[in-house]
C-alpha cells in the first residue's frame, strides 16, 4: 500500500487497525552498467511486493545513502552517517507521533548500515516501538539462496542485474570480472577506488538468466514478507 498514493484520511483509517509501516532506503550511486538508482529501485519494489498481500503501508524510498567510496564516480552523492541517522531519527519520530509503532527499514545499500546505531538509540528511547533494520542481500537465507545460483553475489554484478535495473541499450561484458572484496577498498581514496574497480562492479558475473534472477527475487520477497508478518512480535 503506497502511502504517497493515498490521502491522509486513508492513512488515519489504516492506523485504526494497523500500526506497521515500511521505510525503504537505498542510494544513488554508480552500479557499473546498471542504473545509478539500482539500490533504491530494488528496496522500494521489494517493500511494495512484500507488503501488498498484507495491506501494510509503504513510504516512498529514501534515495540517498552513505557511499563515500564512490565519490569519484559522477552521480554518486553521499550522506554522512550522522546525517542519514538524523534523517531516519526524524522520520521515525514523526511517524511514531502519528501512531505508527512497528517499523521496517528495508535497506538496499550496505553503506546505510552506518546509521544503524542511530536507529538503535531511537528505539531505546521510544515507547512501545520496534524497528527491524533489514538489509535484503545480507539476510543469511537470501545470501545462501543466491549462492546456489552463482558464486560471489556482490555490488553491481548479477545480484543486482534485474530486468528493471538495467539501462536500455547498455550491454555489460559477458566474461566474469575478477572479484574485489569490499574490505580491499576501505583504506583507499575515492580516486584509488575508481582506479581499482574501473567500471564500478566488484566483479564476478555481470548477469545471470532472467529466470534465475526471478527465482532469487521471489525468495527475497517471501523473506521480507515473513519478517513483515511477524514485525514487532519478539
Amino acid at each position: 500500500m503506497r502511502v504517497d498514493a493515498l490521502t491522509w484520511q486513508a492513512i488515519e483509517d489504516y492506523l485504526a487497525h494497523d500500526d506497521r509501516v515500511v521505510i525503504p532506503i537505498g542510494s544513488t550511486e554508480q552500479h557499473g552498467y546498471l542504473r545509478l538508482g539500482t539500490d533504491s529501485v530494488i528496496a522500494e519494489r521489494l517493500a511494495l511486493e512484500a507488503a501488498q498481500p498484507l495491506g501494510v503501508a509503504v513510504l516512498p524510498v529514501l534515495p540517498y545513502g552513505h557511499t563515500p567510496l564512490f565519490a569519484a564516480y559522477p552521480g554518486s552523492p553521499s550522506l554522512r552517517p550522522e546525517t542519514l541517522g538524523a534523517v531516519l531519527d526524524d522520520l521515525l519520530t514523526t511517524l511514531h507521533e502519528q501512531g505508527f509503532r512497528r517499523f521496517m527499514i528495508l535497506n538496499g545499500h550496505s553503506g546505510n548500515l552506518a546509521a544503524g546505531a542511530a536507529v538503535e538509540r531511537w528505539t531505546t528511547r521510544s515507547e512501545r516501538a520496534s524497528v527491524d533494520f533489514w538489509t535484503w542481500f545480507f539476510d543469511p537465507d537470501v545470501d545462501a539462496f543466491a549462492r546456489t545460483l552463482a558464486p560471489d553475489p556482490s555490488h553491481a554484478n548479477w545480484l543486482e542485474s534485474a530486468p528493471w535495473t538495467r539501462v536500455a541499450g547498455v550491454e555489460a561484458p559477458v566474461p566474469a570480472k575478477p572479484l574485489t572484496r569490499h574490505a580491499e577498498l576501505l583504506d583507499r581514496t575515492p580516486a584509488q577506488v575508481r582506479k581499482l574497480l574501473a567500471d564500478g562492479s566488484y566483479g564476478g558475473e555481470y548477469r545471470r538468466s532472467d529466470a534465475e534472477w526471478e527465482r532469487l527475487w521471489s525468495f527475497a520477497v517471501e523473506r521480507a514478507r515473513a519478517r513483515l508478518s511477524t514485525l514487532g512480535r519478539g
